[in-house]
């Protein structure tokens, strides 16, 4: 089943995340050089972003140990 699946796959175009157009073997997965030099300058300029938690902030982990902890006791009464 996933044999098929991949056949289907590579038998499908994919299409540029930047415009949507066919992919270009030479420049996958992007349709040209352009819109890959796009998507690269979106990365550069913060446009695309990985959230992230601040390593120095523990009370966000503090109040994920507390709520952890009473739904613990809590299965321990009942």
């Amino acid at each position: 089943m996933t044999n098929d699946r991949l056949k289907k796959a590579r038998q499908t175009p994919a299409s540029c995340p930047t415009c949507g157009q066919p992919a270009d073997p030479l420049a996958r997965p992007f349709c040209s050089k352009r819109c890959a030099d796009v998507d690269l300058g979106y990365w550069l300029q913060g446009k695309y972003a990985i959230p992230a938690v601040d390593a120095a902030d523990d009370t966000i982990i503090d109040g994920l140990v507390a709520d952890l902890e009473t739904v613990h006791k809590v299965g321990e009464d009942g």
